[in-house]
């Protein structure tokens, strides 16, 4: 039978913390903007082009994967109803199948946020070098800037979870102001013309389907961001759903109509070979070449928006999972609201990665990591929804609603299905080089459970 973990009881939100000015609880708008923040990184700047070369058949695509991705937000949601405690998919795992299992998802969600801040920061270096030429002009500049793109997000998580809201919101709204003049503006000067053909390859219309869905899978990650950080959000078990949900959404439209208007806004045979499809879009709408710099901004911005949020999330799980004795104690640290350490230490091994990229050259390295965490990230989905589907089947009254129950079990095996999928779009290399990053943490939680069985063993400890 599958042991199930005792969690601690926080059935409810806990206490505010006192009179520190640097700390605050989230409410549901600044949860949303961490969900929609994290969801949309620097990728929407180039999607419309990436898909292109498929045709307007990708818009389908978008469609099948909106759809599984709000499927698993709403499962999210009605986890962190009954499990509103810092930790999202950790937490539920380790409730429905034990420490192995919660300490895989931290492990795993662990490893694809420090290697994807790394990314994301080389990624806004190369949007920095077109407001400042100067900083692509040497390796070490390239690399300095990209040190500074990591740390001053983790410096505003440092200064405490009242800045990190602040800065999350902030961010969202500067980054989203110019891809709505495109999404929306450019309706205005939408050129049916311009779509292409409906299918653009001689693929069948299921592998057209299937190909741009590969591109475009992981665009949605980051569904998960409010459950992370529930301990922190007023009201958990009633604002994590709702955040999560209006999030993925409010991504999802930013997405579709962005993806559309550049689609009806720039020419087919010129979209598919551009380098910068929104840059192309606020030149035919607005003319002049200063478009460029505008998306800059706009990117960096939204770079260092999902850094901001990231950051966070990095630091959450590996407490939560401290808290419970499955990562070491320092982890568990709190300081205004923030879990120090693991933003240090998170920050500290983006940041040598970062550095090891530059010095050692290793561009397909640095590129083959960064592909695992597509796989590593989907691992904490898997079990979350399957933790969902052992609640469901198994009766525990406590954690399911009666009359959601057909609902609530169509929706975790679409997000399940959703989350196979994901995994699958990963690549057999991805998988592979995936599965051994987590049999390397099997000997860190063999380390721990030893020592949390000593210390509950002996009576002195």
């Amino acid at each position: 039978m599958t042991s199930t973990a005792t969690l601690p009881a926080e059935a409810a939100a806990p206490p505010e913390r006192g009179r520190d000015p640097h700390v605050r609880r989230f409410g549901l708008p600044v949860a949303t903007c961490l969900v929609m923040g994290n969801i949309i990184g620097g990728g929407i700047f180039l999607l419309p082009a990436s898909v292109a070369p498929f045709g307007t058949i990708s818009l389908v695509a978008f469609g099948v994967l909106t759809a599984g991705a709000i499927a698993l937000a709403l499962v999210f949601g009605r986890l962190a109803e009954r499990h509103p405690q810092t930790g999202g998919p950790y937490v539920y795992a380790r409730a429905a199948f034990g420490d192995f299992a919660g300490f895989l998802a931290a492990w795993s969600y662990w490893i694809t946020a420090w290697v994807s801040n790394a990314a994301l920061a080389v990624a806004a270096v190369g949007y920095l070098t077109v407001l400042f030429p100067a900083v692509g002009e040497h390796k070490w500049s390239m690399c300095l800037a990209a040190l500074a793109v990591q740390w001053l997000p983790a410096l505003s998580n440092l200064a405490g979870t009242r800045y990190v809201g602040a800065v999350q919101v902030v961010s969202t709204v500067l980054k989203f102001a110019p891809l709505l003049l495109v999404a929306v503006g450019g309706l205005f000067f939408f050129d049916p013309a311009n779509l292409g053909p409906f299918r653009a390859t001689d693929q069948s219309a299921a592998s057209a389907v299937s190909a741009s869905a590969a591109i475009l899978l992981f665009s949605y990650l980051g569904v998960e961001s409010a459950t992370v950080s529930a301990g922190e959000v007023r009201d958990p078990a009633r604002n994590v759903g709702r955040a999560t949900v209006l999030g993925t959404v409010g991504a999802a439209t930013v997405y579709l109509l962005g993806t559309v208007a550049v689609f009806g806004l720039v020419a087919h045979d010129r979209l598919v070979s551009s380098t910068a499809p929104f840059t192309d879009a606020v030149d035919v709408m607005i003319g002049g070449t200063w478009g460029g710099t505008v998306v800059a901004c706009a990117a960096v911005i939204s770079m260092l928006g999902a850094l901001n949020g990231w950051t966070l999330l990095s630091a959450q799980t590996p407490y939560a999972a401290a808290e419970d004795g499955l990562f070491p104690k320092a982890f568990a640290t709190k300081k205004r609201g923030v879990p120090v350490v693991g933003v240090i230490v998170t920050v500290a091994l983006a940041s040598a990665l970062t550095v090891y990229n530059y010095t050692a050259g290793s561009q397909g390295v640095f590129e083959s990591l960064v592909l695992i965490t597509t796989f590593t990230a989907t691992v904490p989905y898997l079990l979350a929804t399957a933790a969902q589907i052992y609640f469901l089947l198994s009766g525990q009254r406590e954690r399911v609603h009666p009359g959601r129950l057909a609902r609530d079990g169509v929706l975790a095996a679409l997000a399940f299905g959703f989350s196979m999928w994901l995994v699958a779009g990963s690549g057999y290399a991805a998988v592979y080089q995936g599965v051994l990053f987590l049999f390397a943490g099997v000997l860190v939680h063999a380390a721990m459970s030893a020592r949390k069985h000593r210390a509950a063993a002996s009576p002195t400890e």
